[in-house]
């Protein structure tokens, strides 16, 4: 329960955070689906247009497992201009890239900065929220990163159709790269006496790793409808995609708030089946991408489930680690999302070009259930996890 007296959750250092945020993710957001419709027509094919939100992804991977590291040497501050910067920056080279080599180039430098972003975001929202208050705190984060996929993910598609790709590219520089007028106003460095727990720590610590696991599940589905939901429906079918995208986002947003503010009274994990179900059943919907009714629906119930795994995933593991141990849940969380991102994008492209996009939507239902197997063994262990010593497992 709540304590009657309930602190403030936002102060100025943590309205800065959400200002950096909000320009790093309409940046992000903006261009995810456009530059895979970018890298088609220049030349590249389906599993092109796949590799272009991979090869973004996994360089999001690749620094996030090294960023903890590098914010406990130079700090929050410096750590989230560099980030800005790199994301911001390559998109105001898109519109010269003319080849999918080029395409993968900006995309992975934009992937560093990314990571970078992401990271830092979430480690400062938990350092700076009142314990209690956590998950509504990580609620109002995801709002700040959820309005921009409401609202930039679809009008990213629909301003590249009316336009022009440069747009769009322009308008993503500029988003990111706008965050850097306020990063002085950040903290440098965590306070506190606790040296930071290394990322191979938390990835040997089972009551990290199994919330990681089954939100990748659900990421990779994420990864799988940005990229390719706008190839999958008729052409005929007008704004469909744009306004599918659109119900997934809005749903996720509100769903991933009311989350929060469930979880810090009854506790998340109850939270954690039910929103992965509800999203499987979405992506199984998206079975009939001829029927518009099928494909808003099922982007909805998608987006419902995925908002309810954001926060009840990122709530569990935070809860679990003391506070020395925040950049590594952050980067772990990123990491099981930028990496489910990833692969769902790469191995969709693969599949569907065997299958047709039917049969991979539903062999994408499958695996986001087959993901849950480790909720089950977190369920009967999770008695015993607590906060354990800095360097050791927290379980």
């Amino acid at each position: 329960m709540v304590n009657a007296s309930r602190p403030r959750i936002v102060g100025r250092a943590l309205a800065l955070v959400f200002v950096c945020a909000l320009g790093s993710s309409t940046s992000f957001y903006l261009l995810l689906s456009v530059v895979p419709l970018y890298a088609t027509s220049v030349g590249a094919s389906g599993i092109g247009a796949g590799l272009a939100t991979a090869a973004l992804m996994f360089a999001t991977v690749a620094a996030e497992l090294v960023t903890p590291r590098l914010v406990a040497r130079f700090g929050y501050r410096l750590m989230l201009a560099a980030g800005l910067l790199l994301l911001g920056a390559p998109a105001l080279a898109l519109p010269g890239a003319g080849s999918l080599a080029a395409i993968l180039a900006v995309s992975v430098v934009r992937g560093l900065g990314f990571a970078i972003t992401v990271v830092v975001g979430s480690a400062l929202v938990a350092s700076l929220v009142p314990d209690q208050r956590r998950g509504e705190g990580l609620g109002l984060y995801g709002i700040v990163v959820g309005v921009p996929s409401v609202v930039a993910l679809p009008l990213g598609v629909w301003l590249a159709g009316h336009a022009g790709f440069p747009p769009v590219f322009v308008a993503g520089g500029v988003a990111s790269l706008a965050g850097l007028a306020v990063v002085a106003g950040l903290p440098g460095r965590q306070a506190g006496p606790e040296h930071p727990v290394g990322i191979l720590t938390g990835l040997r610590t089972p009551a990290l790793v199994r919330p990681s696991i089954v939100f990748a599940g659900t990421t990779m589905a994420a990864g799988i409808v940005v990229t390719f939901l706008p190839l999958a429906v008729p052409p005929a079918s007008g704004n469909l995609a744009a306004l599918a995208l659109l119900a997934h986002a809005a749903a996720a947003t509100l769903t991933r708030w009311w989350a929060g503010r469930y979880g810090d009274r009854h506790g998340p994990r109850v939270l954690l089946v039910p929103g992965v179900v509800t999203g499987a059943a979405g992506i199984a919907a998206l079975i009939w991408t001829s029927s518009p009714a099928a494909v808003l629906g099922g982007m909805m119930l998608f987006g419902a489930g995925f908002g309810v795994a954001q926060n009840v995933t990122l709530a569990l593991m935070f809860d679990r680690v003391p506070a020395s141990g925040y950049g590594t849940v952050s980067a772990m969380w990123n990491l099981a999302y930028d990496a489910g991102l990833g692969l769902g994008a790469a191995g969709f492209g693969v599949v569907a070009a065997q299958t047709g996009y039917a049969a991979a939507f539903a062999l994408t239902a499958v695996v986001m259930l087959v993901a849950l197997t480790p909720a089950w063994r977190d369920r009967t262990d999770s008695a015993s996890y607590n906060r354990g010593p800095v360097g050791e497992p927290f379980r």
